[in-house]
């Protein structure tokens, strides 16, 4: 007997033929490829060695500017910039084919996992800052028509030297149809307001036997709308409390689910690592947690995780969230990047906070430890 063809199958088999279709985000070595490789970059083109170009504050720096169709396959910055938390300050945006909204925006060290608007080593398959200073994405981002990109500082010194490569593949042929466009999207909460500040631990049954089914008050990593995969997420946290911050679960909601579609355990379960990631960094190629703080409030850390094995897919909508403690009793400041890839139009982003509010500073809520708060804020 024929079973009936579900959505689910539609959905597959239309994932399976757009795989097929796709563009190679790593081309096979054994075959000769045909596109031409194209690099726009700061170098002098005097030839000297001024291989730099400043930014001067309040001004925007376009340093791609390029028509398709073609793929970016690598993107590197590195940055003079003596003003604090200029992480934070300075604004990368990337447009595709003539959007007036871009669908990427995030000051510049969110983007590449430094959320803590400070640098640390750290390594994955598509991000990594390795050296001193060096920013490096491989994620492919075709576009068909046109691509810009943009750095803005929104600082109130100059960047005396952005330095930067960007390497594309040029196509003398037009992309497949079912093409979907990178997208990366900064949020952040200064603080997560937790619905209470009267736990005393992490097993404090106030807050263990709060119940959390629909995600409400979730810290939320990315919404779209549209069709899309996501792939990813980068996110920082500062502690207003002491204990663990991450007892949160993973909540992801497909085409309007009013419930999770995929619930998670907890946030280092999440991010791939367990127990409280044993108090130890790690950096590997889909998943880490490369800065690890002490359990009390001041404490920072880093962590990602790419779902490059199984990107999640989605045919009209989807939310990505994460709840800060569990059932959101904790009061933590998250700083996060969510990627994704969608066919476009996209909805539009939520506004940048001002400058001053991106830069991380601890916040007096009330709960363990926050009476130290004040002596840490001097």
């Amino acid at each position: 007997m024929r079973k009936p063809i579900t959505a689910f199958c539609v959905l597959m088999v239309a994932s399976m033929v757009a795989r097929s279709q796709a563009l190679p985000s790593q081309p096979p070595l054994t075959q000769q490829q045909t596109y031409m490789v194209v690099r726009v970059s700061s170098s002098d083109p005097t030839g000297r060695n001024a291989d730099a170009r400043p930014v001067a504050p309040g001004s925007t720096y376009t340093v791609l500017d390029a028509d398709g169709p073609a793929m970016i396959s690598h993107i590197w910055f590195t940055i003079a910039d003596d003003e604090p938390y200029n992480l934070k300050r300075i604004v990368l945006r990337i447009y595709w084919d003539n959007e007036t909204s871009p669908s990427v925006e995030a000051p510049i060290g969110d983007f590449f996992g430094l959320g803590l608007g400070e640098y640390h080593a750290w390594q994955s398959q598509y991000l990594s800052v390795g050296s001193i200073k060096a920013l490096n994405c491989f994620f492919p981002m075709p576009f068909a028509k046109h691509a810009r990109i943009t750095v803005t500082n929104q600082g109130k010194q100059p960047i005396d030297s952005l330095y930067f490569n960007i390497d594309y593949q040029k196509y003398s042929h037009p992309l497949p149809e079912n093409t979907i466009y990178f997208h990366a999207q900064y949020r952040q909460a200064q603080p997560n307001p937790g619905w209470t500040n009267k736990w005393t631990s992490n097993g404090d049954p106030l807050a263990n036997d709060k119940v959390n089914l629909d995600g409400k008050d979730n810290y939320v990593w990315m919404t779209a709308v549209g069709h899309g995969q996501y792939v990813g997420v980068t996110m920082s946290v500062l502690q207003n409390q002491n204990g663990w911050w991450g007892e949160g679960d993973d909540m992801f909601f497909v085409d309007g689910a009013k419930l999770p579609s995929i619930a998670g355990t907890g946030s280092e379960d999440y991010f791939l690592g367990a127990w409280d990631f044993g108090g130890k960094p790690f950096s590997y190629q889909l998943y880490g947690a490369p800065v690890v703080g002490k359990e009390l409030a001041g404490s920072r850390s880093s962590v990602y995780r790419f779902h490059l094995d199984s990107p999640i897919p989605f045919a009209q909508s989807f939310k990505a969230t994460i709840e800060h403690g569990h059932a959101n009793a904790r009061s933590d400041n998250y700083y996060s990047v969510a990627y994704w890839y969608q066919a476009e139009p996209h909805a539009a982003f939520p506004a940048l906070p001002p400058v001053e509010d991106r830069i991380p500073r601890l916040q007096a809520v009330g709960g363990p430890g926050s009476a130290i708060v004040p002596a840490l804020q001097k």
